[in-house]
């Protein structure tokens, strides 16, 4: 029958070893990566993030992997992610194959279906983020955009306040119109 508690001191002592390199190593792997690494996750952040879980985990569990194997693939998804990001920050068509345009799902008091069916949001998920956003009236909101990030952006409306409400309306207009 096999130990459920506990199997032997070496393999105990060897996932405690690992664990405390492959920890230290992703530390200062992260920190010399950049922000980018820690950033509001995208799609393709995400699933660098994901895939350095798996390798984490398998080096610090997994007998036949060897820590500089593990630490070999953890660094080349890093490297990979850094050239990646570098190459898209260059080239807008490579940017915009590798990242979600950010789209407007909701523009002055209007609620727009086709959007949110091809974003899979719903009216709620909406509402709970301009709610989050202390608004709680639609025509309080210029637009909402949801974003690369998956989060969704409140634009309120320009508040009467402004002296020239004109300038207040071509500042909204101009942050709204590469998105529509």
């Amino acid at each position: 029958m096999e130990m459920i508690f506990f199997d032997n001191v070496d393999k105990l002592g060897r996932i405690i070893l690992t664990t405390v390199v492959v920890y230290v190593l992703i530390v200062t792997f992260t920190k010399i990566s950049g922000k980018r690494s820690t950033s509001q996750l995208n799609n393709f952040d995400w699933i660098v993030t994901v895939m350095i879980g798996s390798l984490s985990a398998s080096t610090i569990l997994l007998k036949g992997i060897p820590i500089i194997e593990g630490m070999a693939a953890i660094l080349s998804l890093y490297l990979l992610q850094f050239l990646v990001t570098k190459y898209a920050s260059v080239s807008p068509q490579f940017s915009s194959f590798i990242l979600s345009e950010p789209r407007i799902v909701f523009y002055q008091g209007q609620f727009l279906p086709d959007a949110m069916r091809d974003e899979r949001l719903t009216r709620q998920e909406i509402e709970c983020a301009m709610r989050s956003e202390g608004i709680h009236n639609f025509d309080e909101v210029e637009a909402v955009v949801f974003e690369s990030d998956a989060k969704l952006t409140i634009i309120p409306k320009p508040s009467p306040s402004y002296s020239n409400n004109q300038e207040a309306d071509d500042t909204v207009s101009e942050t709204i119109a590469p998105l529509m």
